[in-house]
């Protein structure tokens, strides 16, 4: 039997990639098919790019092709990574119908003292009697699961409505899920973007999150991958950035703050903090000096347009506190459960003016266009 693209084409329509509804050639997986002789080159777009994955689809292709002329050929096989950012995670019929309001906290730049502002939220929502959780989607850094001393916790199994779902872990009232559960301490995790992505879409929709006031979203610096992947996945209630006062976290701030005020993103952005606005020493506690600068955040959400929330001092208790998982406002009759409090206040006040004002948030639709994104 002479090889023929067509054949060839023809034979690999019954090839059916685990996971997937058609076939490789009917969801345009195999780009082209070429043949010299006994050699068949395929070109194969892969969403999957793992090792493990390749091997199978090889051993597939192989298997079917063999099978079918009853000898061998040279066969390879050429993979190339679809693009696969303008897919979202979410399929419609999963949401979380029991967490009443999504808050994702961002940061602009690495080092600010975002999750500390997350976990100090979390803890001051909860002594308010709110109940909440938190999704720590900072994949490449992870730090929530040491700032509430549970590094060494597994998340259980647990059966809701007869499926397997993970039950998150909770310290201080607060529930939590974070990739650092199903990584050792010094293992550095190496994803692409969309292995990133399935790991947040597992933990977001794979988890028995139960009843929430507030899920808190810890997202990684900058504006990447995970930022498009969440907004994709999750009606996002409303942000928060995060900004110490120096200039150069200010730049990288007024880009968080942009990407979230996007036309067709356009999720409301509830307020700017600023964290180590000042320091003040124990012996001096009247003086405050602004080893940042001063009152660079404030400045930004005035220039904005946006809610100033407040500032975080340079206190070391706090740095201590999140050090040993304790977050430092579970202290009592404190400068930080003062400022904590305030700053969560000034939050809630924000998102229920913009509840009032605003419509239900929905998912965002990104596609790629020539190698940039383009949200519709």
């Amino acid at each position: 039997m002479k090889l023929t693209k067509d054949k060839i084409l023809f034979i690999l329509k019954s090839v059916i990639i685990q996971g997937e509804k058609l076939d490789v050639v009917s969801n345009n997986s195999v780009k082209n098919v070429v043949i010299f002789d006994n050699e068949i080159l395929i070109d194969f777009e892969i969403k999957n790019p793992t090792l493990k994955a390749k091997n199978n689809i090889k051993s597939l292709i192989k298997n079917a092709i063999i099978s079918k002329y009853k000898q061998n050929f040279d066969i390879k096989i050429n993979f190339k990574v679809a693009a696969i950012i303008n897919e979202t995670i979410l399929n419609e019929s999963q949401i979380l119908e029991n967490v009443n309001n999504i808050i994702a906290v961002s940061s602009g730049k690495g080092g600010v003292g975002k999750s500390t502002v997350t976990a100090n939220l979390a803890i001051a929502l909860t002594k308010m009697g709110f109940s909440v959780g938190i999704l720590d989607a900072d994949i490449y850094g992870p730090s929530i699961p040491l700032m509430f001393d549970v590094s060494e916790e597994k998340p259980l199994a647990t059966k809701v409505d007869n499926k397997s779902k993970m039950k998150p872990v909770e310290n201080f009232g607060v529930k939590i899920l974070s990739i650092g559960f199903f990584t050792k301490i010094d293992q550095a995790v190496i994803w692409r973007g969309p292995m990133a992505s399935k790991a947040l879409k597992q933990m977001i929709f794979d988890s028995d999150w139960g009843d929430l006031d507030f899920l808190l979203i810890d997202l990684p610096p900058g504006t990447g991958d995970i930022h498009l992947s969440i907004l994709q996945s999750l009606p996002i209630s409303g942000s928060i950035v995060v900004s110490t006062p120096q200039n150069v976290a200010l730049i990288d701030a007024r880009k968080g703050v942009s990407m979230f005020k996007q036309k067709n993103i356009n999720v409301p952005v509830l307020g700017i903090i600023e964290n180590m606005a000042y320091f003040i020493p124990k012996e001096l506690p009247k003086n405050k000096y602004y080893l940042f600068g001063k009152e660079g955040a404030k400045n930004l959400s005035i220039d904005l347009n946006v809610p100033f929330l407040g500032e975080v001092p340079l206190i070391q208790s706090i740095r201590e506190a999140g050090d040993v998982g304790s977050p430092a406002s579970l202290q009592e009759n404190t400068i930080v459960n003062e400022v904590f409090n305030t700053i969560t206040k000034n939050m809630i006040s924000e998102l229920l003016l913009r509840n009032k004002k605003l419509p239900a948030s929905e998912v965002v639709k990104i596609t790629t266009m020539s190698g940039c994104s383009a949200i519709k």
